[in-house]
């Protein structure tokens, strides 16, 4: 219990850095005139590009012990892992600049961060909501996998990942000591991953429209394949037999 309440409150926690940043810098991108744009998106590609994984473990060993662990993993795991949010809010702001409604704001006079405030945040709620849920499953693995490897949550301190490093010990004589965090790590990762979908079908009905329009053509196109199949095969039969006709005419000739 003491341990989901850890992994949880890291993987939660990251993702709100995580999306704070993300937010700020793809509005600001978006709205920012070319050279701004061009600064914001080559740091964001510069965030993309660095193994997390790596960068973490060397941030989180360069940092004093003394510096609260569940905290540090969460800014560490946040002000690495930005990146993709950040295109992904700059991507649907570009997008919400040629509606309507945005113009007419402009040309009301309102500045900059008015109309991001008033007109733009409401309309980023639905996709930021969604990837945010979906990034929780994420961050937990990766704290995880952080603990795991001695460099997240020390001890006494529980977290999943830190009990499966010390299950090493006991696994044999114990399996429940392994297998216990183990599968409440995979339990809840998965099921925050099917919330994460469940969310992004009940925000976005499109992507729900998108995929019932994809099932439907590919159930459509096996049937007219399965139909099509012996229609194929009656046509093709007359016309060996009148090639075979055709063939043995010429040779009795």
């Amino acid at each position: 219990m003491y341990g989901a309440r850890v992994s949880l409150g890291v993987a939660l926690a990251a993702t709100l850095v995580q999306v704070l940043i993300a937010v700020v810098v793809g509005i600001a991108a978006a709205l920012g005139n070319g050279w701004v744009d061009q600064l914001l998106s080559r740091a964001t590609d510069v965030i993309v590009a660095m193994p997390l994984m790596i960068m973490s473990l060397a941030l989180l060993a360069i940092v004093p012990s003394s510096f609260p662990r569940p905290v540090l993993v969460a800014l560490v795991i946040g002000l690495i892992a930005w990146g993709s949010p950040a295109k992904i809010v700059r991507a649907q702001t570009l997008t919400l600049k040629q509606l309507d409604y945005v113009s007419a704001a402009r040309l009301s006079g309102w500045g900059t961060w008015r109309i991001a405030r008033r007109e733009l945040l409401p309309g980023l709620a639905a996709p930021v909501i969604t990837y945010s849920a979906l990034l929780v499953p994420q961050n937990i693995t990766i704290e995880a996998a952080l603990s795991f490897l001695g460099v997240g949550v020390k001890p006494p301190t529980p977290s999943w990942g830190q009990m499966l490093t010390a299950a090493d010990v006991w696994y044999q004589a114990a399996p429940q000591y392994l297998l216990l965090p183990a599968g409440a790590l995979f339990v809840t990762v998965l099921a925050l991953t099917v919330l994460g979908d469940g969310v992004r079908t009940a925000l976005d009905p499109r992507a729900a429209s998108r995929l019932r329009v994809g099932t439907g053509r590919k159930r459509e196109a096996r049937a007219a394949a399965d139909a099509g199949a012996p229609a194929k095969a009656d046509v093709a039969a007359p016309a060996q037999a009148d090639a075979g006709a055709s063939a043995n005419k010429e040779a009795k000739a």
